[in-house]
């Protein structure tokens, strides 16, 4: 697809892994953080292709908006970042609501809601699509599993966007996407995620993913 211009809201694992990603199929990126001057010395000349600002001002600057922070930050990020600059754009939801404090990964909520409805309900001018949670950070752009690379499970309201969505998601390397419905369908996908580390835990590995066969 055309190269756009992507803000990536996080620059943890994830938030660094699609943002060289990104970078390296021809996007502009610009990661968002809470300490940008850091990031950038941290990133150095190496990484001079990928520029660096506030969360606002990454959200601003994408065509596309990526959300790649912890979940228990995620909605204080997007009210940093400021509900119009997300305003009109394809917002790709990559967060899990996760809880470590007792050493396993288990969900903070979840249900009767998710983490991706919190965000649409935050963001009613833009369309949310969950994406990439369900995968390591080290399979997000340019994946490789043993046995195939499977479609990336995603769910949203705006059958558009889920369209877009899917496109930047060939372009980066996925056969194409499993759309398994709406919004609400967050929280299935997000309750993927603790099964998900403990079959990693079990085959020693997090390169691995699910999905549907018939």
């Amino acid at each position: 697809m055309e190269t756009s211009r992507i803000g990536i809201l996080g620059s943890g694992d994830v938030g660094r892994a699609l943002g060289r990603g990104f970078a390296r199929h021809g996007w502009d990126v610009k990661l968002g953080t809470r300490n940008p001057d850091e990031l950038r010395t941290e990133l150095g000349p190496t990484e001079a292709d990928i520029s660096v600002g506030t969360f606002a001002e990454a959200a601003a600057y994408g065509d596309v908006v990526i959300l790649a922070v912890l979940g228990d930050a995620a909605e204080a990020v997007v009210e940093l970042a400021g509900e119009a600059n997300f305003s009109g754009k394809l917002v790709l939801d990559a967060t899990n609501p996760l809880d470590f404090s007792s050493g396993v990964p288990h969900l903070s909520l979840g249900g009767t809601t998710s983490l991706g409805e919190r965000i649409q309900e935050a963001l009613p001018e833009a369309s949310v699509v969950k994406c990439f949670n369900t995968v390591s950070n080290m399979q997000m752009v340019d994946p490789e599993f043993e046995a195939g690379t499977p479609p990336m499970f995603i769910c949203g309201n705006d059958d558009d966007a889920k369209t877009q969505t899917e496109a930047i998601l060939v372009e980066l390397g996925w056969p194409g996407a499993m759309d398994v419905g709406d919004i609400t369908s967050a929280r299935y996908l997000e309750a993927l995620v603790p099964l998900w580390v403990r079959v990693g835990s079990n085959l020693g590995t997090w390169k691995h993913a699910f999905t549907a066969v018939q």
